[in-house]
């Protein structure tokens, strides 16, 4: 008996050292582990989840889909009120709550979104990213099985998510399990088209949703701003270039114009992107298209080039659209932002 005790200590001890040895990420210790977690969430997807949506979406109409999402995202706009109060965002936190006030009382319970319509914005705040706003770390990256990607401080974070949850108190149980299905199929459905782009875009898929995953965290966590864009800021509170998501476009780092000889025609400049930051410099002339006097001359090569390169900046931009919106999804309780269902596309908050 000692010694098959002494044979499972070294079996543990062994896969861990081989998750961590295997590790390329300093904040994602346990890859070994989140990588089989992944694979076993992604086959649960494929083989339940995504056939299910896709018949979702095929039989249901729109306005009906529409009136799910509204529904089950105004319950967790009461969740998001109180975080905000707990960060120190006293008027968010109101605003969620006239928010929740309006569409349930006019919108017909939350299906109709008249808030927004109102123009009173929606938020979407979490307990972990409350913590996150307390100082509290993020810790290693994990993925839970079934829920998806999180860290240690959001997943000890997800109780007390859960019980936020209004549907969680639904009665009779067999109403509230058949909402949760349908919020479920709900929520899957609306992100296939983007789920589909990141398995055919991404070379390691669970790399492109732990990098994305962790990037749209501390997006959140700090209203928009990277911890350097914070210090750099002159104006108080978020970023004023973040749109309501807390995303913050890159923009270009600018380089000298280049100029042309008067009197030389000027051509189609040439597109290329930075290597470090992936942001898009000033336009370069390519070398083919340059003559004796340093004139860029326009020509089909310039104009092929041109045209290559715009292509590939929208599939970026289409790529970095998709990427957003995988992060987004939630737990079971706010299947937008805390709910993952698989560690391929959903986050778990």
């Amino acid at each position: 008996m000692k010694h098959a005790t002494r044979i499972a200590a070294v079996t543990v001890s062994l896969a861990l050292s081989g998750c961590a040895s295997m590790n390329s990420n300093p904040k994602d210790p346990f890859e070994g582990f989140n990588r089989t977690m992944f694979t076993f969430n992604d086959k649960v997807d494929q083989v339940a989840l995504k056939p299910a949506a896709q018949a979702y979406r095929a039989v249901v109409p729109g306005f009906v889909q529409t009136g799910v999402g509204n529904f089950f995202g105004n319950l967790g706009d009461v969740w998001t009120g109180v975080n905000n109060i707990l960060q120190g965002k006293v008027g968010d936190g109101v605003s969620d709550f006239m928010r929740f006030a309006v569409n349930t009382v006019l919108g017909l319970g939350g299906v109709l979104d008249i808030g927004s319509a109102a123009g009173i914005p929606k938020h979407k705040e979490d307990f972990g990213q409350t913590l996150g706003k307390w100082g509290v770390g993020s810790g290693p990256y994990v993925v839970l099985p079934l829920l998806g990607s999180s860290t240690v401080r959001d997943t000890a974070a997800l109780p007390l998510d859960f019980k936020g949850d209004l549907w969680s108190y639904k009665d009779p149980v067999n109403v509230r399990n058949t909402g949760t299905g349908v919020r479920l199929l709900d929520a899957r459905a609306a992100v296939l088209d983007a789920s589909d782009l990141i398995e055919g875009a991404a070379l390691d898929r669970y790399e492109f949703v732990r990098d994305a995953y962790l990037q749209r965290r501390e997006s959140r966590i700090n209203d928009g701003e990277t911890p350097r864009e914070r210090d750099n800021s002159t104006a108080p509170g978020r970023n004023s270039d973040a749109d309501k998501d807390g995303y913050v476009p890159a923009g270009p780092t600018p380089e000298p114009a280049v100029t042309t000889p008067a009197g030389k025609p000027a051509g189609k400049p040439a597109v290329r992107p930075d290597a470090k930051s992936g942001s898009l410099d000033a336009p370069q002339p390519s070398a083919a298209s340059i003559d004796q006097d340093g004139a860029v001359a326009a020509g089909p090569a310039a104009d092929l080039q041109g045209d290559m390169v715009s292509a590939d900046v929208a599939a970026s931009r289409e790529s970095a659209s998709a990427s957003a919106m995988l992060v987004e999804i939630a737990p079971f309780v706010e299947i937008v932002e805390p709910t993952p269902v698989t560690g391929t596309y959903f986050s778990a908050r």
